[in-house]
């Protein structure tokens, strides 16, 4: 089995990838293998509405998007982080979300059954309702999803922040537990 998380953060080594991380820590504790992609420097184009996808069962812009599409088709359980921009994902991450989703559902489903969810990380505001726009993402795609110890947040601005928040990092190892669990059920059948 193996765990993929993804970091949407276009900062390296900040307080998104910090969180993603922590999680991956929980779930290789489990003996699964993990592994984090950084989107920080790739460049993922936005969605153009094409429709290429449909017929390509690939998105045929030539950009960054092919090679994390493919870790993600061969996962097992994905972990998509984001920081909060304006009450949202950011803009890199909602253009991943938009191409890879358009490319699994044209592909026989490619995400049904697998195992995941979203982890966030915003200062103060607008954690709540970038949560709940990944999890649609999550929902659609036909996920199994589970939840933690609170919703998958954290608090941190500055890089190093997150580190400094306990529930935030509780919740984060809640989840990677409970996805590794999730990962070992559903597998088993």
């Amino acid at each position: 089995m193996r765990a993929l998380g993804i970091s949407g953060s276009p900062r390296r080594e900040g307080n998104t990838e910090f969180i993603t991380n922590h999680a991956l820590r929980a779930i290789a504790e489990e003996g699964i293998e993990t592994e984090l992609v950084s989107l920080a420097g790739l460049t993922i184009g936005h969605c153009t509405g094409c429709y290429d996808c449909q017929k390509q069962r690939r998105c045929t812009i030539d950009d960054d998007l092919a090679t994390v599409y493919e870790k993600m088709v061969a996962a097992d359980c994905i972990i998509l982080a984001t920081p909060v921009y304006f009450s949202a994902p950011t803009s890199l991450v909602k253009a991943f979300m938009d191409r890879t989703g358009m490319v699994a559902r044209s592909s026989d489903k490619a995400f049904k059954g697998k195992v995941g969810g979203p982890l966030v990380v915003g200062r103060r505001g607008g954690l709540n309702s970038t949560f709940a726009q990944m999890n649609y993402w999550f929902q659609i795609l036909e996920f199994y999803m589970t939840g933690a110890s609170y919703w998958n947040i954290a608090f941190g601005r500055n890089k190093g922040e997150v580190a400094q928040d306990q529930e935030g990092l509780d919740t984060a190892w809640s989840f990677g537990k409970n996805l590794a669990h999730l990962m070992k059920t559903t597998r088993a059948r």
